[in-house]
C-alpha cells in the first residue's frame, strides 16, 4: 500500500469480519479508481463496462482501477474468465470477497494470479471494542444520541454475535431504537434491550460450503479421539444449524466400524439403532438418540483394524490381478467341473474337533499374507487371542 504497487487479492474470512471495509482502506490510501460490483447482481455485460472504464482511467489519468467483487464464489467460469486478461496484464486490480474456500469456488487460473489473504473471526475482545467505539463516535456511530450501554449488554452482543461485527452493529443499532429515553432525555441500553434486539444469533454454518465438512470432520475426529464432550458440541452445531440427521446418523455407522470395528462389535448395531430411531422418531426429539450414538461411540474402545485389513487386501488385488482360487476351495455344481478338480480335497471344518482344520485358502501367490491384525483394545484383544489359538492348532 505505501509503495502503491498492489496485486489482486482475495480476501477470504467469516461475515463480517471486515473484508469489504479493508478494501476501501486500501483503495484510499493507494489513490486507485475504486469500483464495487456483485457478483449476485452483475453478469459479463457490466464486467466489459468496467473494464473499459478501467482502460480509460489507465490511459488519460494514469490511475489504476481497483475492482471490488464481494462473494466472488458467485460468479460463474464465463463471468470470471470475461477480466481474467485484465486482470493478467495490470489493466485491473482484483480484490475479492469470500466467505468459502476459494479452492473450490475460484478457477485455478483466476486463482493462481490472485494472492489469497485470510481474515480470521474476530474475538470477544475484539468485539467490545468496535461495540465501545460505535458508542463513543459522534460522527460515525451513536455518540451523539445521549446513550449508555451497561456492561451486561456489551458483553452479550460480543459473545453472541459469533465474530460478525456486523451483526453485532447491527443488534446495536436495533437495541437503541427500541430503547426509550429516561426523564433526563437518556437511552440506557440494557441487557434485557440487547436480548430483545438480537434474539437469537445464527450459527456460522453452511451446509453446502467448507463449513460443512470443517465441523463434520471436527465431529468424527473428537469421537476418534474418545472425548465425548468435544463430540457433543459438534453434533449440537450441526443440529442447531439444520443439518440433517440422518446425514450425522449415516457418518456415525461408518464411523463405527471404521474406528472401533471388533474392539466393541455393539458399536455397529448401537450406530444402526441410532439411524432407525431418528429415522423413526424425526426431530426435534431426533437429537436424543443422536447425543446417546455419540456418547456411546466416542467412549467405546478403539481399533481400525478391519479398516486397515481391507485396504491391504485391495492393493494386493489391485497390483496382482484376479488371482486363482485354490482348486479345493472351489464351486464344483457340474460334473465336468468335478472332473477338473473342483472341489477336491476339500476338508469340511465342522467335520474336525473343535470345527478347526489345517487347510489353505489364499491364493497360491499369496499364501502365508496376513492383513488382519487385531488389535490389543477391547473385543479386539479376544480376536487376536482367539487366532493365535487356531494357528498354534
Amino acid at each position: 500500500m505505501e509503495k502503491k504497487d498492489l496485486v489482486s487479492m482475495i480476501l477470504w474470512g467469516p461475515p463480517g469480519t471486515g473484508k469489504t471495509t479493508l478494501a476501501n482502506i486500501i483503495a484510499g490510501a493507494v489513490g486507485a479508481n475504486f469500483v464495487s460490483f456483485s457478483a449476485v447482481l452483475s453478469g459479463v455485460k457490466e464486467i466489459r463496462a468496467v473494464i473499459d472504464e478501467a482502460k480509460d482511467e489507465l490511459k488519460f489519468r494514469n490511475r489504476r482501477t481497483i475492482l471490488f467483487v464481494d462473494e466472488i464464489h458467485r460468479f460463474n467460469k464465463a463471468q470470471q474468465d470475461a477480466f481474467l486478461h485484465q486482470v493478467e496484464d495490470g489493466t485491473i486490480t482484483l480484490i475479492g470477497a469470500t466467505t468459502e474456500n476459494p479452492s473450490f469456488e475460484v478457477n485455478a487460473p483466476l486463482l493462481s494470479r490472485c494472492k489469497v489473504l485470510v481474515l480470521e473471526q474476530l474475538t470477544e475482545e475484539h468485539m467490545k471494542l468496535i461495540i465501545k467505539r460505535a458508542i463513543e463516535d459522534k460522527e460515525r456511530g451513536l455518540g451523539s444520541m445521549n446513550v449508555s450501554i451497561s456492561e451486561d449488554a456489551i458483553n452479550f452482543l460480543s459473545e453472541y454475535s459469533y465474530g460478525d461485527a456486523r451483526t453485532a452493529l447491527n443488534s446495536l443499532e436495533a437495541a437503541f431504537m427500541i430503547t426509550r429515553p429516561d426523564k433526563e432525555g437518556v437511552r440506557k441500553i440494557t441487557l434485557e434491550t440487547t436480548q430483545e434486539a438480537m434474539q437469537k444469533a445464527a450459527l456460522l454454518y453452511d451446509k453446502t460450503g467448507e463449513e460443512h465438512y470443517n465441523v463434520i470432520s471436527a465431529f468424527i475426529k473428537s469421537m476418534r479421539g474418545s472425548d465425548p464432550d468435544a463430540a457433543l458440541y459438534y453434533l449440537a452445531r450441526m443440529i442447531d444449524a439444520g443439518e440433517d440427521p440422518l446425514f450425522i446418523a449415516r457418518r456415525m455407522v461408518i464411523f463405527a466400524s471404521e474406528d472401533i470395528g471388533n474392539a466393541d462389535p455393539r458399536a455397529i448395531s448401537v450406530a444402526i439403532a441410532v439411524k432407525d430411531a431418528v429415522d423413526f422418531v424425526g426431530m426435534p426429539e431426533g437429537w436424543i438418540p443422536l447425543a446417546q450414538g455419540v456418547t456411546y461411540l466416542a467412549s467405546a474402545p478403539k481399533s481400525n483394524a478391519s479398516y486397515l485389513a481391507y485396504l491391504e487386501a485391495l492393493e494386493d488385488v489391485k497390483k496382482k490381478g484376479a488371482l486363482p482360487a485354490p482348486f479345493h476351495i472351489r464351486n464344483a455344481p457340474t460334473g465336468l467341473m468335478k472332473k477338473l478338480g473342483y472341489g477336491k480335497g476339500y476338508k469340511y471344518p465342522h467335520n474336525y474337533e473343535g470345527a478347526k482344520v489345517e487347510q489353505d485358502y489364499m491364493p497360491d501367490a499369496l499364501k502365508g499374507r496376513k492383513y488382519y491384525k487385531p488389535t490389543d483394545r477391547g473385543y479386539d484383544k479376544e480376536i487376536k487371542k482367539r487366532l493365535e489359538e487356531i494357528k498354534k492348532k
